[in-house]
This record gives C-alpha cells, sequence and structure tokens, in this order.
C-alpha cells in the first residue's frame, strides 16, 4: 500500500501517505496502522525501495521527509501488485478457529453468537451502505465504490450463513460426529 501511494502521489511527505490511507480505512481494511506509516517509510527507503528526497522544517512543526520510489521500489510494487491481483490469497479468519469448537458451546449460547455476528455484520452493511451513496463516494473513482461492492456483498454472503447456520442449530440438527458426547459444551 505504501509503495503503490509513493508511486501514485510522488513526491509525497509521510502525513499525506498517512491521510490518503486514513481516508481509505485502509487501517481497517489493509491492516494498515497509521502509527506504523513513517516507519515503514524509513524501512522502505533502508531497504532502498523509496529514496528521500527532501527533510524540511516549518517553524515549530515537526521535520517533513519527502519520498519517491526508486527503480527498485517500482519493481517490488509492480511484483506485489501483481501476486495480489492473480493469486487467490484467502486470509485467515479467526472466527473459523471458534467455529471449529462448536461442540463446546450449549447450543443456545452458538445460535445467539451467530446471530449476533449477524447483527454485527448488517449493521457494518448499513454503513458501508451510507458511506456509498455519500457526497464523499462521489469525489472518489469509481474503482473505490467497486471495492465497496465487493466487501457488502462478502459480508452479506457472511451474515446469510450465519443466520442459516443459526436455524439449523436451533432447529436441533446434530452437528456432532459419530461417538461424540453430546454434552460436551458441560465439560
Amino acid at each position: 500500500m505504501i509503495l503503490g501511494l509513493v508511486n501514485w502521489m510522488q513526491p509525497v511527505h509521510g502525513y499525506d501517505v498517512r491521510r490518503e490511507l486514513l481516508s481509505w480505512s485502509a487501517d481497517k481494511w489493509a491492516n494498515v496502522q497509521p502509527g506504523s506509516i513513517y516507519h515503514a517509510l524509513r524501512k522502505l527507503a533502508e531497504e532502498g525501495l523509496l529514496r528521500e528526497v527532501a527533510t524540511e522544517q516549518v517553524g515549530a512543526r515537526p521535520a517533513r521527509t519527502t519520498y519517491e520510489i526508486t527503480p527498485a521500489g517500482k519493481d517490488e510494487f509492480e511484483t506485489l501488485l501483481r501476486r495480489l491481483w492473480w493469486q487467490l490469497d484467502v486470509p485467515p479468519d479467526p472466527f473459523l478457529a471458534a467455529f471449529s469448537f462448536l461442540p463446546a458451546l450449549p447450543r443456545e449460547e452458538a445460535a445467539a453468537a451467530l446471530r449476533s455476528r449477524a447483527a454485527q455484520l448488517k449493521a457494518g452493511l448499513e454503513q458501508m451502505a451510507a458511506s456509498a451513496a455519500s457526497e464523499w463516494m462521489k469525489s472518489k473513482p469509481v474503482h473505490v465504490g467497486w471495492s465497496f461492492e465487493l466487501w457488502m456483498a462478502r459480508a452479506e454472503a457472511d451474515m446469510g450463513w450465519c443466520l442459516r447456520v443459526a436455524e439449523r442449530i436451533e432447529s436441533g440438527e446434530s452437528y456432532f460426529p459419530p461417538g461424540f458426547p453430546a454434552d460436551f459444551s458441560q465439560r
């Protein structure tokens, strides 16, 4: 993300990279934490992927370093970009670890947890839909709206699955493997 933004916006200060990433909410979906951006810029410069163009200080403000991407940085960005476009990489989902132990929860709690997850997803969908329909979105490139559509489709699918599984649990459908103690949740 940082190499791509420097390539796109160069020459650019770390503050502008941070502001752009936050305007994209990248801290939520790309695991780019605002506090790590300056460290990442310095590290990328140390690795020869970025070049410090200038450092300036205005008044009592902290010094601001301007960066540009190097040819090696451009090559690295293009390699990473194409790998992410052409390879399916499903990120780990901690929920799946919890779901693996479904029999460890009482049925009522498991169903309630799934319904709660669905409600949280619905709230996120409503927020995303409001953002997608806002004036803010009108100032963004069209592909930003398309990424919102992808997130919303995934959330809708996840929400529907949670509600279907909650119904199956509540209906009494068995989900214990053969020979598995039915009172496992009481252990």
